[in-house]
């Protein structure tokens, strides 16, 4: 495994899981934005198809990930990502940066946005902006026991 060389504090490579969170059955967003990281050298993690927050949550602790992306284009949003981010918490997975991607109407980015979601990328966002994103902001957990 080498470090991401464009963060001289990072003594691994960033991890990152993909989720496809509800009954959303629409994933080739998903795999684009999976695939982009992957080619930006960060490992990730695709989940599939119709997870619930709690298989979202084991698969973020079993992965040991830095960073979440929820991928949704249901418009059920409002609805999932509240369980999501309590069950991130209720693993203790707290610290893992969470990031949104899909159709999410601009006038709900702030309440998910006071999730705890740090960004939310809509339709035509060009990946290197979410690369950029993830890889300034995810966090450094090398010192976790």
């Amino acid at each position: 495994m080498t470090a991401d060389v464009s963060r001289p504090d990072r003594a691994r490579r960033i991890r990152v899981l993909v989720a496809k969170p509800g009954l959303d059955g629409h994933d080739r967003g998903a795999k684009v934005m999976a695939r982009a990281f992957r080619d930006a050298g960060f490992e990730v993690i695709y989940t599939g198809l119709f997870q619930t927050p709690e298989m979202i949550a084991s698969a973020a602790v079993q992965e040991d990930v830095d960073v979440v992306g929820l991928s949704i284009l249901s418009g059920a949003h409002l609805a999932l990502f509240p369980p999501i981010m309590t069950a991130l918490r209720d693993v203790g997975r707290h610290d893992a940066l969470v990031v949104a991607g899909g159709t999410i109407p601009k006038e709900d980015i702030p309440a998910v946005e006071e999730l705890g979601i740090a960004a939310v990328f809509g339709p035509g966002t060009p990946l290197h902006e979410a690369v950029a994103f993830i890889r300034e902001r995810a966090p450094t957990r090398e010192d976790v026991p």
